[in-house]
């Protein structure tokens, strides 16, 4: 990409009396691998007969950039027809293993205890819990009795970002305070057999299930790079509900996915990021490394060419998409967490969309420890 020169940390927009630092970021995947070629061929088995699209759409699974995902089912479970109950069953179980495991080592990377959390902030939007996924765990983490819980549903892909910017922004608000970010999606449950359009079979080609945690607090960081956040941007388009999101019915969620989803990439995502930049006091030739929300091969494509980057050049993301295809929330999170692994320094801009139709973004300035 192209840069100018470039302002000091101290002269740039991430600055403040209170800024909200990173401490740690962490993934984690439930336990059943799912090979992209052994997918197909369950797919075949059960929609070859009855869909009659699905020969020419099946390409897809060879082109998606998927390689393997987890789930927290075996594939064998999809075979059959599944009610609500079972699904939301499912992923509560689901859920509440990746909950512990993501957040427990968040916890440890950043040095903290649970009992030292006082904010907990939980994103998902692929299934229903009440009481609450910080609830449920809560005794089993060790979370205090009067730890502030805020649960957050229905951001869809766009919830790492925005829950990394609502983390981030309650940080802020009680300086010293300590906050916990644990982000989960169980998207396979939604798979649908029962409802076979191309929406249906393009997310039973691209979805997987994972979580992502984060600790954040306005305290130095003891460890690692020191990782500040910006202030938190969204962009909503009107009249674009029926571009991503669920369609409710007796079986579960089914999901609504766009194919115009890489062209509006195209059309809208630049001006959106720009306008996220400027109030920031940012502009694209400033920015090191854009982390983006991997939604499908297209739309790392259709990003990279919206915000003139080196085509290629999301590696990262490709990386996560091939290894665990889309998780929705947590996705961005792995690319960041795969990022940090690769020694990724500079001024960042966190970005990913979602239902909406919105963008979300959140900058992040990355620094060694000694030059902070």
């Amino acid at each position: 990409m192209h840069r100018r020169s470039r302002r000091s940390p101290s002269e740039q927009s991430l600055r403040g009396t209170v800024q909200t630092r990173i401490h740690s970021v962490s993934t984690a995947v439930p336990p059943h691998l799912m090979p992209q070629d052994v997918v197909a061929d369950t797919a075949r088995d059960i929609f070859g007969q009855t869909f009659p699209e699905f020969d020419r759409l099946s390409r897809s699974f060879r082109t998606s950039g998927v390689e393997t995902r987890h789930s927290v089912a075996p594939l064998h479970w999809f075979r059959e027809p599944r009610s609500w109950k079972e699904r939301n069953a499912l992923y509560l179980d689901g859920a509440r293993a990746l909950f512990f495991d993501a957040a427990g080592a968040a916890l440890e990377r950043a040095g903290w205890q649970a009992e030292e959390v006082d904010t907990i902030v939980t994103v998902s939007s692929t299934g229903i819990a009440t009481p609450t996924l910080e609830a449920q765990v809560a005794g089993q983490m060790g979370f205090r009795d009067d730890v502030m819980r805020v649960p957050v549903f229905g951001l869809g892909c766009a919830g790492g970002v925005s829950g990394l910017s609502v983390a981030s922004e309650l940080a802020t608000a009680r300086p010293g305070s300590k906050v916990l970010l644990v982000v989960i999606e169980a998207c396979t449950v939604s798979f649908r057999p029962d409802r076979m359009g191309k929406a249906d079979l393009i997310a039973a080609i691209l979805f997987g299930d994972g979580a992502a945690a984060a600790c954040l607090s306005t305290d130095a960081a003891a460890t690692g790079p020191d990782i500040r956040a910006g202030r938190p941007v969204q962009k909503t388009w009107p009249d674009t509900l029926d571009i991503m999101g669920w369609d409710v019915d007796d079986t579960g969620l089914g999901v609504i996915f766009h194919r115009s989803i890489p062209d509006f990439v195209n059309r809208e995502f630049a001006a959106a990021t720009d306008n996220a930049l400027a109030a920031n006091e940012l502009d694209r030739s400033e920015i090191d490394r854009f982390i983006c929300h991997p939604g499908g091969a297209r739309v790392v494509e259709a990003i990279e060419a919206a915000l003139d980057i080196v085509p290629g050049s999301l590696a990262e993301e490709r990386d996560v998409l091939r290894q665990h295809g889309n998780m929705s929330a947590p996705t961005v999170l792995f690319v960041l967490e795969a990022a940090l692994a690769n020694g990724l320094r500079g001024q960042t801009l966190t970005c990913a969309l979602g239902p909406g139709f919105t963008a979300s973004f959140l900058p992040l300035s990355i620094t060694d420890k000694a030059t902070s």
